[in-house]
């Protein structure tokens, strides 16, 4: 059975995508999430980056120090280790909460913006 196309055109259709993301991506909204998006996410990737580079060359160069018992086997090169995995959680989570926040409102608004001029 032949199946009968319903709405524009799928070219048309992919023109008028393209052209409604090129306005949005112009909007002074548009940028204001990137701004918040950045204003977030590249001092945490430099903040966590450092961490463990640092963590890194503690392990490979200061022996000694990583060696130091904390608590009867524990030593502080265990104690980094595991708060790599504690500081990933924690960024994990600061993320979430700043995107709940400051970022979806924003793009809900923006989406919500190009579903209407698109036709979604």
């Amino acid at each position: 059975m032949a199946r009968t196309r319903r709405g524009p055109a799928p070219g048309s259709q992919r023109k008028r995508d393209e052209q409604a993301y090129t306005d949005l991506a112009r909007d002074p909204d548009f940028a204001e999430l990137k701004r918040r998006y950045r204003r977030f996410a590249v001092p945490a990737t430099i903040a966590f980056l450092v961490w463990y580079v640092t963590y890194v060359v503690c392990n490979n160069w200061a022996r000694g120090f990583m060696d130091t018992r904390v608590v009867g086997h524990v030593n502080v090169a265990l104690v980094f280790g595991l708060l790599q995995f504690l500081s990933t959680f924690v960024i994990a989570y600061l993320y979430s909460r700043h995107a709940s926040r400051e970022l979806d409102p924003l793009a809900t608004k923006l989406g919500a913006r190009y579903e209407k001029e698109t036709g979604r």
